[in-house]
């Protein structure tokens, strides 16, 4: 255990230094040479997002570098990056992309350090950074349900409450054999509840749907009373139907979006701005307004209204990369 806890000072210290080692006269130069180099390509898995878009118009409009981006599913990014690596051609600068996909590249070599970053000295706990991979946003996943349907204070407390009698063949679930918002909830709630919650909550019979957006829709029409689990973020917009998120008590499940500058970029200077610039607090309050966890210390008190309740509560976990294809398996043993 001791080693443990030292090992992991030690990659903390190891990680703070080249930030906090930096005067404000070195960080000067990456800020010029990132304004020589002038552009920056950049590859993210937030396919359709606006979030990503008003961070990089901010971007450009405060140092005049041009961006230079291409949306894509992560396992698209993936294999383009490394197709193109193969091939000695080293086009983009910067990844976005889920912390498994990103955790996977690493594996695969497609990257290089970022050398230091100075707001990564403002991630707050449970998220972390590393030399290569720093945290970008969060999404998060909760309960939703009908306020017609479901009277108040009736409504689950808990992860636990699902397996209560009174919501059998009621729920309406992401599949959890997928990877996806259900295999979140699958592993998180597995390593913290166990077997036999599961096989309990498979008795349940909850109704799997992988379209997502609708599946809100449904709940709010009363199709279901109960929706697991769902993504925070899109209650912005649909917060005038009647339904109501719960936060169960155990907390928020989540899954990180990460920034890792790739193999040999060619602006890396840009790469390494534009990192510091995503964790500004301007930067991150774009993506908590729209229900997305900030990473950064100081944005949930300046988050708007309607959110701020939500984004204050607890991260109960999120998925381990390596035990991925464990956990769908296990999965898919349990729900048939």
């Amino acid at each position: 255990m001791l080693k443990r806890v030292l090992a992991a000072a030690a990659t903390i210290l190891a990680l703070a230094a080249p930030a906090a080692g930096q005067t404000d006269a070195e960080w000067q130069k990456v800020v010029e040479a990132a304004k020589k180099e002038g552009k920056l390509v950049f590859y993210t898995a937030s396919i359709g997002s606006p979030f990503y878009k008003d961070v990089t118009r901010s971007f450009e409009a405060k140092y005049g570098i041009r961006v230079e981006a291409l949306e894509a599913r992560a396992s698209e990014i993936r294999e383009r990056v490394r197709i193109e690596q193969a091939a000695g051609r080293f086009i983009a600068d910067l990844h976005h992309n889920g912390a498994t996909t990103t955790w996977l590249m690493q594996q695969d070599g497609a990257f290089q350090p970022h050398g230091g970053i100075p707001n990564a000295r403002n991630i707050m706990p449970p998220y972390e950074a590393d030399e290569i991979r720093l945290p970008s946003d969060v999404t998060s996943f909760v309960i939703l349900v009908n306020r017609a349907m479901v009277k108040a204070g009736d409504e689950p407390k808990s992860w636990k409450d699902l397996i209560a009698p009174k919501w059998a063949g009621r729920m309406l679930a992401d599949d959890t054999r997928a990877l996806g918002g259900g295999a979140v909830f699958f592993a998180v709630t597995y390593e913290a509840f166990g077997k036999e919650y599961h096989e309990k909550l498979a008795a349940q019979k909850p109704v799997f749907s992988r379209d997502l957006r609708n599946n809100e829709r449904r709940t709010a029409r009363g199709e279901y009373p109960l929706y697991f689990p769902f993504v925070l973020a899109y209650y912005t917009q649909i917060k005038t139907l009647p339904v109501k998120v719960v936060i169960p008590q155990e907390g928020r499940l989540y899954v990180r979006f990460d920034l890792a500058v790739l193999k040999n970029a060619p602006h890396p200077n840009a790469a390494r701005l534009f990192i510091n610039h995503f964790l500004e607090v301007e930067s991150q309050l774009v993506y908590a307004n729209a229900g997305y966890s900030p990473v950064v210390k100081g944005v949930v008190e300046r988050s708007s209204e309607d959110m701020r309740s939500f984004l204050a509560t607890k991260a109960m976990g999120t998925t381990v990369p390596q035990r991925q294809n464990e956990m769908l398996d296990l999965a898919k043993q349990l729900y048939k």
